[in-house]
């Protein structure tokens, strides 16, 4: 296992240096679910939900989310990115929308966090624009699975 590298010898957080890494193209693909009831879905995906076109402004807000990752998390770098995409997929069978963001960039340190982070407020926001009518909802399996690039190459979950 590596070593922990927001770490310094005495212990201290601190942010990564990256100076000396090369620029290179990274991706980062990262998933999550939001369960609702099927009357809340429903709703959804007709277009009825009092707040107005919840999967448009999720997508919004997840590609926001991403863009702003760095003063949210603590010892993330802020990131130029250069592409960021937004899938939220209803399983009407399984009462449920699934996120996946894909954010891309050409730098030094890698988009994970920036993914991760537009799939939580990508739920945070389906959650916010419907609790009125179904506080019950759960999100769940907020997850990479998948990055490319840098010097760790490419992992798959």
């Amino acid at each position: 296992m590596s070593e922990f590298t927001h770490f310094d010898a005495a212990g201290r957080a601190v942010m990564v240096d990256v100076a000396a890494k090369a620029d290179t193209r990274r991706v980062a693909v990262a998933e999550g679910r939001i369960r609702m009831l099927p009357e809340t879905l429903a709703r959804i995906l007709a277009g009825r939900a009092d707040k107005g076109d919840v999967l448009g402004i999720a997508r919004i807000a997840a590609i926001q989310a991403t863009k702003r990752t760095a003063e949210l998390i603590p010892l993330c770098h802020p990131i130029a990115l250069t592409k960021v995409d937004v899938d939220l997929v209803a399983e009407v069978a399984v009462s449920m929308i699934v996120c996946r963001v894909t954010a891309e960039t050409v730098g030094k340190t890698g988009v994970e966090m920036e993914a991760l982070t537009g799939v939580s407020v990508a739920l945070l926001t389906i959650y916010d624009m419907c609790k009125a009518v179904d506080r019950g909802m759960v999100m769940s399996d907020i997850r990479l699975l998948e990055k490319q690039g840098g010097r760790s190459g490419h992992w798959k979950a």
